[in-house]
């Protein structure tokens, strides 16, 4: 008996930004955004607020576990985009789903907020003080863009995905390893009430190694090997740096799971929306090992791995 990801869910807004609607924006193109990031479209959320998003995704993920919101003890929700200041967002949802006995809060590590919620889900799990735990990562980016910025408009998105996680169950966090660099800080921000601000160069050769590191250091606290990850899911930033990681890890692409061409960088829900994909089209199944890995503003990143 381990940490058992009872069930996902995912919401993703229904306006569709391509690349060629960012071509009248902004001095881009189509092939220049593909070629470098692997992008062709994000979804943008123009009415649905961030508690919307966070709300379908939970529901979806309620219905596939077989559990209700009365069920959850604790819910984390990862975002670095909250609709109001304070309170924090995991509240407001917590009173929209009407799970009235759990306790709530956000965890703000940009795009490793879901692997710091699951690491902060599995404690509370395995010392017994929570049964429960609805665990979201919601993003609404699209409000912390620059449009005029074509280095930074061209990568974002919005979106949410959820995961129920129990110790009733067959699966089991098998091992994971958290990090952080302040000094780094000026490489990917915001400033309050203002734009993302991104040195892409630097990120890109940070991205590539920290990740790899971390990865390598979980297989080894296991004790397999990369032959025996089933899919790796990444943070989908950049198809480059997916490729990049692919290659410093010694496996084939196909064993690295990518959705970025349809939504972007969704930050905090890139992974549990990538995790409800990768299972729907059947690269994820029940007993197989996935290594999940992410690097964010902070910076932050980490890896987990997950017998599913």
């Amino acid at each position: 008996m381990g940490i058992t990801i009872k069930g996902l869910g995912y919401y993703t807004p229904n306006k569709i930004l391509t690349n060629f609607d960012l071509e009248k924006i902004v001095d881009t193109s189509d092939e220049w955004i593909t070629t470098r990031t692997g992008i062709k479209e994000r979804r943008i959320a123009e009415e649905e607020s961030l508690l919307d998003m966070a709300y379908n995704a939970s529901l979806m993920a309620f219905e596939d576990a077989r559990l209700e919101p009365k069920d959850i003890d604790l819910i984390i929700l990862a975002t670095l985009t909250p609709d109001l200041g304070f309170p924090a967002s995991a509240c407001l949802l917590q009173a929209k789903l009407g799970a009235g006995k759990a306790y709530a809060f956000d965890v703000s590590a940009a795009c490793s907020g879901f692997l710091y919620g699951l690491e902060i889900a599995s404690s509370m799990l395995i010392t017994g003080k929570s049964k429960n735990v609805l665990l979201v990562g919601a993003e609404k980016l699209s409000q912390i863009v620059d449009w005029s910025d074509r280095s930074t408009c061209v990568l974002f998105g919005d979106g949410a995905g959820a995961a129920v996680l129990s110790l009733d169950g067959d699966g089991e966090l098998l091992a994971s390893v958290m990090r952080s660099d302040g000094s780094y800080w000026e490489i990917l921000y915001a400033e309050k009430c203002g734009y993302i601000k991104m040195k892409g160069k630097e990120l890109f050769k940070l991205a590539v190694r920290s990740m790899a590191e971390v990865c390598e250091e979980v297989i080894r606290k296991v004790g397999v090997s990369m032959k025996d990850i089933s899919l790796v899911v990444p943070h989908q930033a950049n198809i480059r740096i997916m490729q990049a990681l692919a290659e410093k890890l010694s496996i084939p692409m196909e064993k690295v799971y990518s959705n970025i061409q349809k939504y972007g960088n969704t930050s905090a829900a890139s992974i549990p929306i990538a995790l409800y994909e990768a299972r729907r089209e059947g690269r994820l199944k029940r007993g197989d090992l996935v290594l999940l890995t992410a690097m964010g503003g902070g910076l932050t990143w980490g890896a987990s791995l997950l017998r599913f």
